[in-house]
């Protein structure tokens, strides 16, 4: 039997993202879009081809592990899609002859867990389900705006690593206060990740 294609699945792009090929002469490129990893309080859809008793929609939990039939406690929170499927083909291996475990797939249901911050000086701040991957200046426009008095050269992302709290500054006031936006202006705009907080002072 041949395998059908295994192909990442994704969150949809941001609208700066989508479309056809830009006109000659429009700006090209932006902030590359990460591959999304999965966060605790996402809900995933796992089906393994032909197992009915397989199909199934989980919840990843606060301490980021999912659990699946035959396979037991999966950590599911900082891998892809396509991660998650590979490790779940190998717990299935020794339950079918020859270890011939029929395709796995898994996607992204409700990306819940995808959650960011705004606070300082915008006109609404708060914590935001995007549902998407969005770039900092889409994330200043969902808390409605930085304020007359914001500072936006001196923008400051702060972000959780596995080593600890780290500091990504950031500049929006040749962007937002110009009359004209460079391809190195937009190309320079930071994504935000899950877990983010943007600090606008």
């Amino acid at each position: 039997r041949r395998r059908r294609q295994r192909i990442e699945r994704v969150l949809p792009l941001p609208l700066a993202f989508q479309g056809a090929q830009p006109a000659a002469g429009a700006v090209q490129s932006g902030p590359a879009l990460p591959v999304y990893r999965i966060n605790p309080g996402d809900e995933l859809e796992i089906n393994v081809w032909r197992e009915d008793q397989l199909q199934r929609a989980v919840k990843v939990l606060p301490d980021g592990t999912i659990a699946f039939p035959l396979v037991g406690s999966i950590q599911a929170a900082g891998k892809t899609t396509v991660e998650i499927e590979s490790v779940i083909s190998a717990g299935l291996a020794n339950k079918y002859v020859d270890g011939k475990v029929p395709d796995v797939t898994v996607a992204v249901r409700s990306p819940a867990g995808l959650q960011f911050s705004v606070i300082g000086k915008v006109k609404g701040a708060g914590t935001f389900t995007p549902g998407r991957y969005v770039t900092l200046l889409e994330a200043l426009s969902l808390a409605g705006g930085a304020d007359e008095f914001a500072s936006l050269d001196s923008i400051v992302i702060v972000r959780k690593t596995a080593t600890g709290l780290v500091s990504i500054p950031a500049r929006l006031g040749g962007i937002l206060r110009s009359k004209s936006v460079s391809a190195d202006a937009v190309r320079n705009i930071p994504m935000i990740e899950s877990g983010d907080t943007v600090i606008v002072p």
